[in-house]
């Protein structure tokens, strides 16, 4: 018999990605970002985003231990989202004049 696992403060439904029950519109994947890109430690997630409690950062954290190729492959999407972007989309105006500038 199969059990069921729950993470306080993580809502995960049927494909969508997992989220926070607080903050709805912040994913896992995107305090897991603050780990594997910066190597911050929870507590220093919480000092970079203070609108979240340690418990939701820890249990954040404790669902990418335990999901951990779900939550890099939806890291990994987006980064290949971003490069399509780069390649297929108009620079904007602003880009152009600061590039002609010499300034990016």
């Amino acid at each position: 018999m199969a059990t069921a696992i729950s993470y306080p403060h993580i809502v995960k439904e049927n494909g969508e990605p997992a989220r926070l029950e607080r903050h709805p519109r912040l994913r896992v994947s995107m305090i897991v970002t603050h780990y594997l890109a910066f190597g911050r430690s929870p507590d220093e997630i919480c000092l970079h985003l203070p609108h979240l409690t340690p418990a939701e950062v820890y249990s954040a954290m404790t669902y990418y231990f335990d999901h951990p190729q779900e939550i890099d492959a939806e890291i990994q999407a987006e980064l290949d989202q971003l490069d399509d972007e780069a390649r297929t989309k108009p620079r904007s105006p602003i880009w152009t004049k600061l590039k002609a500038k010499g300034l990016i």
